[in-house]
């Protein structure tokens, strides 16, 4: 502050008081200065000197960083001999958990979100059984391909936004299918379903998104393929998913997937399903069916079909319990393969043979409580019943019919 001028001391009473009033001003003035100079501004505009083209003002953007870690503990009656959850052939079932007799971690990971007006990308990197028995089929073609890198990655993807409420992601990317996420504490049930095991969890390419209002989304992915990062063939895949949401507490959704599979053989795909919430009450239903033409020039096509029904109620602010209904019908293994298994008969002499197909039945009854909003503490038990015999029997040569196991899981968010 300024020291008054030795003069302004013999100045009138009434001007000493008018110095002070200025001076106090000045201070005043000073102070809103200093903050309006801290306050954020508008980025400014910035020319592109080489076209002399003008650069949209950037935003400020959001970066947002996180984890997940979902460990478990599993037991499956069948015993499989080798820890691996799997059918009597080998082949294994279900990604979710993927071991049996043993303390694992089912999923972890960190990632990093950036969100801004036009451009937003979400990279995560990931680890866990669920993610090595998720990843084995990827193609190995050539070198550079294979699931040694790419199971690590659960999504790398960079978007911008081309207009109003239009949007393009390219990268890597959950795909558009099914009711059901990748990630545990996302999902009604602890272990996903077997519509949603057994359709993919992620993609590789270009998806589309508009929202024309508040109710509908709209989606469209252009594809390497049937949830593959490398490529397996010369074509590529395309699918579509609408979700309407008919009020806060209710969404309906529709999705399709068009592909060259298994060479040069057209896939199709489509899928309806539903969630909606009352009250303490969610109810969340599927159904899928699937077609591919037939190898060796044939003019049919196999199909398959999953069904789906959960029943979640939210017993306590604390406690849930949720039960599960299914049904998946594969009788050509065109996508569940129960493999094949050595037999000793005289009638097959002792050649390998394919194991029956799944066209079973499904039911779980879980448990969760979540003691803190970051903690998720789930148990299930979870039992299968086949048309044919296609399990292990820890104690016998012989597959059977039927596999349960039981599972717990302690999650923790990031």
């Amino acid at each position: 502050m300024s020291v008054l001028p030795t003069r302004a001391r013999t100045v009138s009473g009434a001007a000493l008081t008018l110095g002070a009033l200025v001076a106090g001003a000045s201070i005043l003035a000073a102070r809103g200065a200093v903050a309006q100079s801290t306050a954020p501004t508008s980025p400014p505009v910035a020319t592109d000197t080489s076209t002399r083209r003008v650069v949209p003002p950037d935003t400020t953007p959001k970066v947002t960083f996180g984890g997940f870690v979902d460990g478990y503990y599993a037991y499956d009656v069948t015993r499989p001999p080798t820890r691996d959850r799997s059918f009597a052939g080998g082949a294994l079932f279900t990604t979710q958990p993927s071991r049996s007799n043993e303390f694992n971690i089912n999923l972890a990971y960190v990632e990093a979100k950036l969100d801004a007006a036009r451009y937003r990308g979400r990279l995560a990197l990931q680890f866990g059984t669920s993610v090595q028995s998720n990843y084995i089929g990827e193609p190995r073609t050539g070198q550079i391909s294979g699931p040694s890198v790419q199971q690590y990655i659960q999504e790398a993807n960079a978007g911008v936004k081309l207009g109003k409420n239009f949007w393009v992601d390219g990268g890597i990317f959950f795909s558009n299918m099914g009711e059901e996420g990748w990630i545990s504490r996302d999902s009604p049930t602890y272990t996903r379903s077997l519509v949603a095991d057994y359709s993919p969890y992620y993609s590789s390419g270009v998806k589309f998104t508009y929202t024309p209002n508040a109710k509908l989304t709209a989606r469209l992915d252009v594809v390497n393929g049937w949830q593959n990062i490398s490529e397996n063939n010369s074509g590529k895949a395309a699918g579509v998913r609408l979700d309407y949401a008919a009020d806060a507490n209710s969404t309906y959704s529709y999705w399709n997937f068009f592909s060259d599979e298994a060479g040069n053989l057209l896939r199709t795909f489509n899928g309806v399903g539903a969630k909606v919430t009352r009250g303490t009450l969610t109810l969340m239903g599927e159904a899928d069916v699937g077609t591919q033409r037939r190898a060796n020039g044939a003019s049919s096509s196999s199909s398959w079909y999953g069904l789906l029904g959960v029943a979640r109620v939210q017993v306590t602010p604390m406690v849930a319990v949720v039960g599960r209904l299914e049904r998946y019908n594969d009788p050509d293994q065109v996508i569940l393969s129960t493999g094949t298994r050595s037999v000793t008969s005289a009638v097959e002499g002792g050649n390998a043979i394919a194991n029956p197909a799944f066209r079973g039945n499904g039911a779980s009854l879980g448990v969760d409580v979540s003691p803190f909003s970051r903690v998720l503490f789930r148990t299930e038990l979870r039992g299968f019943q086949n048309r044919d015999a296609v399990f292990p029997d820890g104690k016998n040569a012989d597959p059977r019919k039927t596999d349960a196991f039981a599972v717990t899981s302690l999650a923790l968010t990031f």
